[in-house]
């Protein structure tokens, strides 16, 4: 469906062996500033461990995951909104993305640099988010421009748009990141026109390391992140790309081994679908498993229209069995003996982990 995570932070922090790590890929993860310079972008498959749990009852000649888009974005530096280092540029990449992973160094290397010459997670993170505002007021100043010219005119809807500019501009001068919460619906519809950057639903990836001082600097970065309601998500992320490419009867036994049920790295990559709105539905048959991304509070006709437009355009009745029912009861046959299989209409609002057949006519 093309919903894009992008990874920012600064040069040198980890984005790259992150994304590398991620996607299975190889791309240079080199020790200098700008070694990404295009958006590296990766396909990742949602670690679903019920996509399993279904084969189990169904078995199915095919099982087919849902995907994240993963961008892997240049380091930014402090300047960039106003072209410094690759400025301008990647802050147009980080404004086609829906949500944002920003990666903070919480460890101490003499070998690997750092851009500002010492490890702060705090002060990493807060360059980077003055960037994103500062960009964001460059836009929004652009754009009152135009809305006052129009202020002497009879346009009401050029006033109200006036009246949200001045409000955004208000926050961002105060350091904040704009929030949705603070519109009502109607204005929601303008603010999400606007493309700001620090509207983007945002957590930060520790990258840390095993002593006293990384879990100093993680706690810094933790108690900073908290003021801004973002989660934290601590990974090695260098351990974590070692794993990655191990095989999986390898990658089991190194897991046991930490003491851990899976990598890292699916937490990451559930955090991007989590606060990019997503969840997911199943189809399940002879033919194929499937996993759907739908947004939360989806209709049934909403989430009918990811399959196909046609199934929305058409859309009769959805057969559905919630996730657990469907395991406990041992597949579609039982959950129908039980009572646990359900007939709902247009008005049906999809549960994580819904297993689905569409009925639809066209």
């Amino acid at each position: 469906m093309g919903f894009k995570c992008g990874i920012i932070g600064l040069p040198n922090v980890g984005k790259s062996t992150l994304f590398n790590a991620l996607t299975k890929s190889a791309i240079p993860a080199e020790n200098f500033p700008f070694c990404t310079i295009e958006p590296n972008v990766g396909i990742v498959p949602l670690p679903d461990k019920r996509l399993d749990m279904l084969q189990e009852i169904v078995i199915s000649k095919k099982i087919i995951p849902t995907t994240l888009d993963l961008v892997d974005i240049a380091g930014l530096v402090k300047g960039a909104s106003q072209g410094e280092g690759l400025g301008n540029a990647f802050l147009s990449n980080i404004r086609e993305m829906q949500a944002l992973a920003h990666v903070v160094r919480c460890f101490e290397d003499q070998n690997i640099t750092h851009v500002d010459g010492s490890v702060d997670p705090v002060r990493d993170a807060e360059i980077i988010n003055l960037e994103l505002i500062f960009a964001d007021l460059e836009s929004i100043s652009k754009r009152l421009l135009k809305t006052e010219k129009l202020l002497k005119t009879p346009d009401q809807q050029n006033k109200k748009d006036h009246e949200i500019l001045i409000n955004i501009k208000s926050e961002l001068e105060s350091g904040n990141f704009v929030s949705l919460e603070n519109f009502n619906e109607e204005e929601n519809i303008f603010v999400k026109s606007l493309h700001l950057l620090t509207v983007k639903p945002m957590f930060y990836i520790a990258n840390i390391s095993d002593d006293e001082k990384s879990k100093e600097l993680l706690s810094n970065l933790e108690n900073f992140a908290k003021k801004l309601h973002h989660d934290v998500v601590p990974t090695f992320i260098k351990i974590e790309q070692e794993i990655a490419i191990l095989e999986e009867e390898e990658k089991s036994e190194y897991l046991e081994l930490m003491g851990m049920d899976e990598p890292v790295l699916n937490k990451v990559i559930f955090k991007g679908y989590e606060i990019l709105g997503l969840q997911t539905c199943f189809t399940a048959g002879p033919q194929e498993i499937r996993a759907w991304t739908i947004p939360l509070n989806a209709s049934a006709p909403n989430a009918a229209g990811v399959i196909h437009t046609d199934f929305e355009r058409g859309f009769i009745k959805a057969e559905v069995i919630a996730f657990n029912d469907y395991i406990a009861n041992k597949g579609e046959a039982g959950a129908k003996e039980n009572g646990k299989w359900r007939l709902e209409g247009k008005d049906y609002i999809v549960n994580d982990g819904d297993v689905i057949h569409f009925k639809f006519n066209v």
